[in-house]
C-alpha cells in the first residue's frame, strides 16, 4: 500500500480525528504510521507466526489502525484509560474487533502490564503515550514492558524524545508552538490551540520530558539488548528496543 492509499485509508476509517491531527501536528500522524511500519518489519521476519501486540495509549485508534494494517497475522489489545477517546476507537475500528483481531482495555497502562503474563507478548507498541507519564511511573512501565515481552520481542515507540542540547531543543519547541498558532488560528480553533499549549507545558516539564540519551540508557538498563532511535524529526523519533 503506497503513501497515498495509506492516507486515504486513515482518513476514511478514522475520519475527522486523523485529519485534525494532521492539521495540528503532522509529525504525530506520521509517527503513528512509522510505528505501524516497525510492527510490519517484525511481522515480515516471522511470516508464519501469529503475533500479539499490546498497544499502550490507543486513543482514538490512529496508531491502532497502523498496527492492524501492518500484517494480517497481528492481534491487538489496545489500552487507554480515557473512555471518550477509546469509545471513538471502538466505533471506528469495529470491523477489526468483529474479526477477533482487536480488543480493548480501559485500565491504565501500568495496571494492564502488571496483570499481563511474563514473556507473553510479541510486541508492545505506542505512540505519543510515554511522554505523558510522570518519570517515576514511566520507569515502572518500562520495567513491566520488558517483563511481558517474549525473548526477541520488541518495544516500538513513536514519541517525543527531547534533544540533549537544551538550547537547540528550546528553539525547536518555539518553532513547534509557532506552527500551532498558524495552523489553528487559520481555522479558528482557538479552544484547540489553548488545549495544545497548556498540554505542551506538561510535556516540557522536568518530570515528564524524555531526553534522548537518558531515555535510551533507561531502556538498556531495563534489560533491552538492542536499542535504536531513528526517523528523528524535530523532537519526534521512533525508538525500537529488542529483548
Amino acid at each position: 500500500m503506497d503513501d497515498k492509499q495509506l492516507e486515504a485509508m486513515f482518513s476514511g476509517v478514522i475520519g475527522q480525528e486523523y485529519d485534525t491531527l494532521k492539521l495540528i501536528c503532522p509529525l504525530a500522524a506520521k509517527m503513528s504510521q512509522l510505528v505501524g511500519s516497525g510492527v510490519e518489519r517484525h511481522a515480515q521476519a516471522r511470516p508464519h507466526q501469529a503475533l500479539s501486540v499490546l498497544e499502550l495509549g490507543g486513543g482514538t485508534g490512529i496508531t491502532t489502525l497502523a498496527i492492524l494494517l501492518a500484517h494480517e497475522s497481528i492481534s491487538v489489545l489496545s489500552v487507554d484509560s480515557e473512555p471518550t477517546m477509546q469509545d471513538q476507537a471502538k466505533q471506528s475500528l469495529q470491523k477489526w474487533a468483529e474479526q477477533g483481531r482487536l480488543s480493548f482495555d480501559g485500565r491504565d497502562a501500568l495496571t494492564v502490564l502488571q496483570n499481563t503474563a511474563t514473556a507473553s507478548m510479541d510486541i508492545v507498541a505506542s505512540a505519543y503515550t510515554l511522554h505523558n507519564f510522570l518519570d517515576s511511573y514511566r520507569a515502572q512501565v518500562i520495567a513491566e514492558i520488558y517483563r511481558v515481552l517474549k525473548p526477541g520481542g520488541q518495544f516500538i515507540n513513536g514519541d517525543r524524545y527531547g534533544l540533549d542540547d537544551i538550547s537547540t531543543h528550546t528553539r525547536v519547541i518555539q518553532k513547534e508552538v509557532s506552527g500551532y498558532f498558524k495552523a489553528l488560528i487559520a481555522v479558528n480553533k482557538l479552544d484547540v490551540l489553548e488545549h495544545w499549549i497548556v498540554h505542551l507545558f506538561s510535556d516540557e516539564s522536568e518530570n515528564h520530558v524524555m531526553r534522548e540519551s537518558f531515555s535510551l540508557q533507561q531502556l538498556q538498563q531495563a534489560g533491552f539488548s538492542v536499542v535504536h532511535l531513528s526517523d528523528r524529526c524535530e523532537v519526534n523519533a521512533l525508538v525500537i528496543a529488542e529483548k
